[in-house]
């Protein structure tokens, strides 16, 4: 059994937003940071990860970033890597604080494109003492000249995303598309992808399925492979050669700098979302790692 907490907590000047999963065991507990896929709110994975991490004996939580979900901010539904970088930061300070929290036993799990931002985060907070990636999406130049089409596809879209941000400058409008859409060309994800439109998986209303075109430039010319070599924390990735650039995951793990671990598994990039065996072999192998380097 778990226990649920509504929870709030300050980013930035911010009140952001999560849902705090605590197991059972009266005693503190060590402590799990949880976030998920680029323009995701927290229901869409983190608290199926969050709650299922707190029947495994951790404390976790899942939040809204700034600007999504319930939390407050504005814009609404900006990918900013740095800002949701200093969120982590945040929510990191808000689970140290809390009395059912080992403050001395802290982790990060990143699932898809929090991978890279968990990673950012725990390469410069000494708090983080081990490091979980599912799924994940790392990326840098090349794997992004690579998965949109090549260096003049990047190129327009970057030129798209700073006139979209001169625009909100001078209006404070907003230029958005479908996250995904089977019909739109401009949306982000321009596929019929069914964990996304499919309203008994994430096609959920507290979801808006909207990406901002000013958020393009900062996607796209965010480093994450190069965050490898700073982070000395243990690190266990789980992955598959069927999920989403398995190649960023490869290049990110050998470029790390403490111990290290990867396991290879099946299933498409959206399994590891919703879909069994993916998601409880993803947890035990999390859970598992978490167990002998939070001690």
């Amino acid at each position: 059994m778990t226990t649920e907490q509504k929870v709030t907590f300050p980013s930035d000047g911010t009140t952001l937003t999560g849902n705090l999963f605590l197991p059972d065991s009266g005693a503190p507990a060590p402590g799990i940071v949880v976030a998920g896929t680029w323009t995701s709110v927290k229901e869409l994975m983190a608290d199926r990860y969050a709650e299922r991490l707190a029947d495994r004996g951790y404390a976790a939580l899942s939040f809204d970033f700034a600007g999504f979900g319930e939390s407050g901010g504005e814009p609404r539904d900006v990918e900013d890597p740095a800002r949701k970088v200093r969120d982590i930061h945040h929510a990191v300070t808000f689970l140290a604080a809390h009395p059912s929290v080992d403050t001395g036993r802290l982790g990060a799990l990143g699932i898809c494109a929090a991978a890279m931002y968990m990673a950012d985060n725990t390469a410069h907070d000494t708090r983080i003492g081990s490091l979980a990636l599912v799924a994940p999406w790392l990326h840098d130049a090349a794997i992004c000249e690579a998965a949109y089409g090549g260096a003049d596809a990047v190129a327009q879209k970057i030129k798209v995303a700073r006139e979209a941000r001169a625009r909100f400058a001078r209006t404070g409008e907003i230029d958005y598309v479908p996250v995904v859409s089977t019909t739109d060309e401009r949306a982000a994800m321009p596929y019929d992808i069914d964990f996304y439109l499919n309203p008994a998986r994430g096609g959920i209303p507290v979801w808006p399925n909207r990406f901002a075109v000013m958020a393009w430039e900062d996607w796209l010319t965010y480093d994450s492979i190069a965050l490898a070599p700073h982070i000395t924390q243990p690190t266990q990735l789980v992955h598959s050669e069927d999920a989403a650039i398995p190649d960023g995951a490869r290049r990110f793990h050998a470029g790390l700098a403490g111990p290290k671990d990867i396991q290879w598994t099946e299933g498409t990039q959206f399994d590891f979302y919703d879909q069994d065996p993916q998601v409880t072999l993803a947890l035990d192998t999390v859970a598992a790692h978490f167990g002998r380097t939070l001690r």
